[in-house]
């Protein structure tokens, strides 16, 4: 059980812009919700001098000068449309102080369950708009002494890239380190005045797959799901590369994206027990910041993601080889350029309402178009510099997502001890678990 036994509201530590930022459309079609993440910390002689929340409230007031956007509110925008627009009027971030009479040790391999979300503030999304923090932290102690720093940041205003560099400039104040990298916060020169040489196919955004002979998706939306963990080791990444390689003779091999992706996807496929009819899609987003001309800049802080979709039946996926399979996943990323990203941007700033987009509800349930059985949507942390989030009391034992899932969601995360090898968290219906892990591992 955690016990709440404080909150602080911490405000930029200066006079900030009293503004209204604008929001490109890339932010304004992301869900109205937190992304949670949670960093454990084991004990320390740092944590024993020192109270960490001094340190965590100091530091994160001056990192709240340098990303003041973060300690602004979202409100609806007067032009309609599900648009929000950005106040920057310094209202400040909560930070939660809680404790729990479980140790570090009792969360094992750091599954993401309910008792993970536990230690990561929960959000009324029911409350205006204009009252929700955008960004929420709650540090919780643990028996053995060691704590944990859970974490929300809107997806409205930062992607993966963007919210890890807001981490690691606000580490870097609490331990004195430096230097520090501002962000780029002008989040206009995503929309220049390039505009693209051809028409968005709207087409690309169309509802995913549904199950052949099911009629309503509720009965799907209700089963219960399960969350597991599993671990790919670097020999077994490259088995399954050069597995993928077999049949391909293009000038350069599979990613380890490429081929871990195409795996899941065809083990969730088989696990689901589909029929050879059945369409299935792949999901995952693509960073577009180095494939506009000219690149963003490296600090951009924002959101500048693109949907990207493979297709294929089941049965096909099935009985073609996994190569297959992670050629229809490159083909899909060989089509972000800028241009189709400039009339992806083009198409959303002209829609009358982009509030269908949003593709989860605001307690982080799929709404709308169902994303699980017979699909897939995997979130990549491969690129990312997830780990080194040092506060002072040393860098954390783990890093990892919060637990916020739905049938067919799927993380790839990079080892924590940089050997090369991958975590795999995935969420399905329990019914299909089972079958997925053994394929998993057996079909290596």
């Amino acid at each position: 059980m955690v016990t709440l036994k404080a909150t602080h509201i911490v405000r930029p530590a200066e006079p900030t812009p009293d503004e209204t930022m604008y929001l490109n459309s890339c932010d304004q079609i992301k869900d109205i919700l937190h992304t949670p993440t949670i960093y454990f910390y084991k004990h320390s002689p740092s944590l024993v001098a020192g109270d960490p929340i001094p340190i965590l409230r100091e530091s994160l007031s001056k990192a709240l000068v340098l990303f003041y956007p973060l300690a602004g509110r979202l409100s609806w925008s007067a032009e309609g449309g599900s648009r929000v627009e950005l106040h920057c009027n310094g209202k400040g971030v909560p930070i939660f102080e809680a404790e729990t009479e479980a140790a570090v040790e009792d969360f094992g391999d750091f599954t993401p369950t309910p008792a993970i979300q536990a230690l990561i503030p929960s959000v009324d999304y029911t409350t205006p708009i204009d009252e929700i923090p955008l960004v929420i932290v709650q540090l919780t102690r643990f028996s053995c002494g060691g704590v944990s720093i859970g974490l929300g940041i809107s997806h409205v205003m930062a992607d993966g890239p963007s919210a890890l560099h807001f981490v690691d400039e606000w580490a870097k104040i609490a331990r004195g380190a430096g230097p520090l990298v501002p962000p780029f916060l002008d989040r206009k020169v995503v929309e220049t005045k390039n505009l693209p040489s051809s028409a968005f196919d709207p087409s690309v955004l169309r509802p995913p797959p549904t199950l052949i002979g099911e009629q309503d998706q509720l009965a799907q939306k209700m089963k219960p799901i399960t969350v597991s963990i599993l671990n790919l080791t670097k020999l077994q990444i490259e088995k399954l590369r050069n597995k993928a390689s077999l049949d391909f003779d293009g000038p350069r091999g599979f990613s380890r994206f490429e081929a871990v992706a195409a795996h899941i996807w065809r083990c969730t496929s088989k696990a689901r027990g589909h029929t050879a009819e059945q369409q299935t899609s792949l999901h995952f987003v693509a960073d577009f910041r180095n494939k506009l001309n000219p690149p963003l800049p490296k600090n951009y802080f924002g959101n500048a993601l693109i949907r990207v979709e493979a297709t294929d039946k089941s049965g096909g996926l099935l009985s073609s080889s996994i190569g297959t399979a992670c050629k229809k996943i490159r083909e899909a990323v060989e089509k972000v350029s800028d241009d189709s990203v400039r009339s992806y941007l083009d198409f959303l700033k002209g829609l009358p309402d982009v509030g269908r987009f949003r593709t989860l509800d605001n307690n982080g349930r799929p709404k709308g178009d169902f994303y699980g059985n017979p699909n897939l949507a995997i979130i990549s942390w491969m690129a990312l510099p997830l780990y080194g989030a040092d506060f002072g009391w040393g860098k954390e034992i783990h890093m990892g997502p919060g637990s916020m899932g739905f049938d067919g969601k799927t993380f790839i995360i990079p080892g924590p001890d940089g050997d090369g090898s991958f975590i795999i968290a995935i969420w399905l219906m329990e019914e299909y678990m089972g079958a997925f892990k053994k394929c998993f591992y057996d079909d290596i």
